[in-house]
């Protein structure tokens, strides 16, 4: 079960915590992935483990907020692999911020690869997919529990996540007749280097206690983990949810519950 057998796919934001688990697990499970990432080195570095593993993989430099970048990740793909099958936008960044906090360069950067980087990688991926023979292809969007509730000083990161369920929930319905699968991955806190990057910066002096306060916040008692992220985009990649679209699952240790 959950085989990605001769599936080509293409992850953003996958050099380092939850969208390198998603690329190694792809390849695991007998996908041909195209690691992108901002951070070329740290995608080559995926690639390379991959190899060790005898996955197949490609690394790309990608800056998803940038059209004329995306537009080439796509055909690169293509050209290499024939075809694109799966797309997880997984790359994001964050602000902490009121929205008195929040500068309008704030939002604008939040914005750019949160809302606009879906949004090209999205439109080029389905316009890819609908013209390959046979059509169809599967997107996988990682939002966030930020997008479905408040959260204290998110302002722009829980909009911009608001944005990517509300945009794959359009994808799933503009084409579900046309062999479209989209859904979104609503993460609560996941432990990665992302969130320890978000804890140097923003509480150096007292980064210990904020970091067992995100582990207290969700009932199960801890942050979650990159693989599990990955194992939840393993299955709606997957034959076994074919019948899945539109949908929002949240991988939160039950914060959203309270």
């Amino acid at each position: 079960m959950f085989r990605l057998d001769s599936k080509i796919a293409l992850v953003t934001g996958a050099g380092s915590g939850i969208g390198r688990e998603i690329a190694l697990l792809y390849a695991q499970q007998g996908a041909q992935v195209t690691v992108a990432d901002i951070q070329e080195d740290a995608a080559a570095a995926v690639v390379a483990e991959i190899s060790e593993r005898n996955g197949l993989a490609r690394s790309l430099p990608l800056n998803v907020a940038d059209e004329g970048q995306v537009r080439v990740a796509m055909q690169e793909t293509v050209e290499q692999y024939g075809r694109l099958d799966i797309l997880v936008n997984n790359a994001g960044v964050s602000h902490v911020g009121n929205v008195l906090e929040t500068s309008a360069e704030d939002w604008d950067r939040v914005m750019a690869v949160n809302a606009r980087g879906v949004f090209l990688c999205s439109k080029y991926a389905v316009a890819q997919m609908l013209q390959q023979n046979p059509a169809g292809g599967i997107l996988v969007n990682i939002a966030s529990v930020a997008g479905m509730i408040a959260v204290d000083r998110r302002f722009p990161y829980g909009a911009s996540k608001g944005a990517v369920i509300s945009m794959t929930r359009s994808i799933a319905i503009d084409f579900a007749n046309q062999g479209i699968r989209a859904n979104a991955i609503c993460p609560g806190t996941v432990h990665t280097p992302f969130v320890e990057g978000f804890l140097e910066r923003n509480f150096a002096e007292n980064k210990d206690e904020v970091r067992q306060q995100l582990h207290a916040r969700q009932p199960i008692g801890r942050m979650g983990r990159p693989e599990e992220i990955a194992a939840a985009a393993l299955y709606l990649a997957s034959d076994e949810a074919a019948l899945i679209t539109g949908s929002t699952l949240v991988i939160d240790g039950g914060w959203t519950a309270r």
